[in-house]
């Protein structure tokens, strides 16, 4: 059987966090964050062929009250170029408390003060957060 992974984004103006799914597509890992430059289409299309991803789920930012953030605009512009240079179904996700999920994680699993101020460390745990409920919601239906 062919691996098809379900791979998450974080999207960031200066850093985009990544998770994977395991090959069965149960669980969800922190995979890395890489810097929003000039390098990351590159890597990107590594990442996505190295774990043969087969769909992508992007955080969509909203406020809470579910309207659209200026966050929000910068994702659709990343889903249309997205959509664009690599040929996989994009799916946005709503995200809107993911970031404080994986806070609350980091502070419950890293013990050292220095290492939770690691911005990299919230990105793609923010991002496992996203493939997460994407999982959830999938098993629901």
């Amino acid at each position: 059987m062919k691996e098809a992974r379900t791979l998450a984004i974080d999207f960031g103006e200066k850093r985009i966090g990544l998770a994977v799914t395991d090959p069965l597509n149960i669980f969800a890992y922190p995979l890395s964050t890489l810097q929003n430059d000039s390098k990351f289409w590159d890597t990107l299309s590594k990442i996505i062929s190295e774990y043969s991803v087969v769909k992508i789920v992007l955080g969509y930012p909203l406020k809470e009250s579910g309207e659209q953030s200026s966050s929000t605009k910068m994702v659709i512009t990343f889903k249309e170029e997205l959509e664009k240079r690599i040929s996989l179904p994009v799916e946005l996700v709503d995200e809107r408390y993911s970031s404080d999920i994986a806070k609350q994680r980091i502070i419950a699993s890293v013990s050292s003060k220095k290492k939770r101020r690691d911005k990299s460390l919230l990105d793609k745990n923010a991002a496992a957060v996203i493939l997460e409920d994407y999982l959830n919601a999938q098993n629901r239906s």
